[in-house]
């Protein structure tokens, strides 16, 4: 049973990572360093509670925000993928590590479970920005933070809640494909 919630909680964690990718790391190595619901000392994956990979990761989540404001326009961007598959593989893998559990499947589970969460984020958000105006969409990655701190907060607190977190995440990617579908099917009728 061990396995399971260690699993769910990095399944969780990795999904939040792929929401966005920075903050829920930050959250993960800041309680995984007081020992709260996580732990990877002892592990091969004891740098994601270093401080060194902790102000790292800080500076990126401060270049990213700075990214996103000279631009004007928040986004889901593709390099974030690759970056959020690695965080959220490492991330999995050092919560089945911390009880000495086969990190294998901790790797798939993330890798999957990051790229679902960066795919429905991303169709989330791109139909969102369309229907609000310029300053609502400056909103957007606020609540893109809050929902990955969310989820990777409660997948370590309470890894049951994991599963969850990826049925919504599937739910609102299926939804979006759906919704696209429908839109070109009423098009269709119009011929």
């Amino acid at each position: 049973m061990d396995f399971v919630f260690d699993l769910l909680q990095g399944t969780g964690i990795a999904a939040a990572i792929g929401i966005r990718p920075f903050l829920p790391v930050l959250l993960t190595g800041a309680l995984a360093s007081a020992d709260l619901g996580v732990d990877f000392d002892g592990t091969s994956f004891a740098f994601l509670e270093a401080p060194g990979f902790l102000l790292g990761v800080l500076v990126a989540v401060a270049l990213n925000y700075v990214g996103e404001r000279r631009l004007g326009q928040p986004r889901v961007e593709p390099w974030m993928l690759p970056i959020a598959v690695a965080l959220g593989l490492f991330v999995a893998a050092g919560s089945l590590a911390d009880n000495d559990h086969p990190v294998i499947p901790g790797m798939v589970a993330g890798a999957l479970a990051a790229q679902l969460g960066f795919f429905a984020a991303r169709s989330l958000f791109g139909r969102v920005r369309r229907r609000l105006d310029a300053d609502a969409q400056g909103a957007l990655p606020v609540y893109g933070e809050g929902a990955a701190l969310l989820a990777a907060g409660a997948s370590i607190l309470f890894p049951p809640l994991a599963i969850l977190v990826l049925v919504a995440l599937a739910w609102l990617l299926a939804g979006g494909r759906r919704r696209a579908g429908e839109k070109y099917a009423g098009l269709r009728i119009l011929r």
